[in-house]
């Protein structure tokens, strides 16, 4: 392998890796087995590349992790936590301190410092701030079927579990959007926005559902 790499590369199954002639690697990086690395990929100092990567024309920050995961013309700060599972797509920017877990798929994006989107997803033509909290099942429903549209979410917001945001809307600091909720206008700084259908328990029908599921 004929790449630019600083001190103290470990690769951990030589055999299992591919790392393009194009891409530089700074000092103390450790690469497992199963990582294809391509294209104008930057790794900074001190990353760690755990099992199963796929990382073409990325930046990959100080200090950052990234674990069974697909990273494609994106840049990630550093001191990040990405997968296992994560895919980012082209065009997306990650600042520093931010984890992405399982199933989270970010495209044309970026994330602000320290925020979390920690399983299950999607995050499309957004910029989101610092300190944000994107729950599980979260989608950022960027496209109406004709055309793509963005959205905004400034510092310190919490966007409950299986919440959409359809965009485009703009979200701004400070505000809470609680679980289930779908958003559709702007919400401003320090608003509490909730958006469910009313649940209503119906006392003895639930048998009757279950005799016709079992046939009966």
């Amino acid at each position: 392998m004929k790449f630019q790499h600083g001190k103290n590369l470990v690769l951990k199954d030589k055999k299992s890796i591919f790392i393009d002639k194009t891409v530089k690697i700074g000092n103390n990086v450790t690469i497992y087995e199963n990582n294809r690395i391509e294209g104008d990929t930057v790794i900074a100092d001190n990353v760690t590349l755990l099992p199963n990567n796929y990382i073409v024309d990325g930046i990959i920050g100080q200090g950052t992790t990234v674990n069974y995961s697909q990273i494609e013309k994106s840049t990630v700060g550093k001191n990040c936590k990405i997968g296992p599972f994560s895919r980012l797509r082209p065009n997306t920017t990650l600042k520093n301190d931010v984890h992405v877990g399982n199933f989270v798929e970010i495209k044309n994006s970026t994330v602000g410092n320290g925020t979390k989107a920690n399983h299950l997803a999607y995050v499309g033509d957004c910029d989101i701030g610092d300190g944000c909290n994107i729950g599980c099942g979260v989608i950022f429903v960027n496209y109406n079927g004709k055309i793509k549209q963005r959205s905004k979410v400034g510092n310190n917001c919490f966007i409950g579990s299986n919440s959409n945001i359809v965009s485009p809307v703009n979200i701004e600091s400070n505000s809470y959007i609680c679980a289930g909720t779908t958003v559709t206008k702007e919400v401003k700084s320090g608003d509490f926005v909730i958006g469910r259908v009313r649940q209503e328990n119906k006392e003895n029908r639930a048998q009757m559902y279950l005799k016709e599921i079992k046939g009966e």
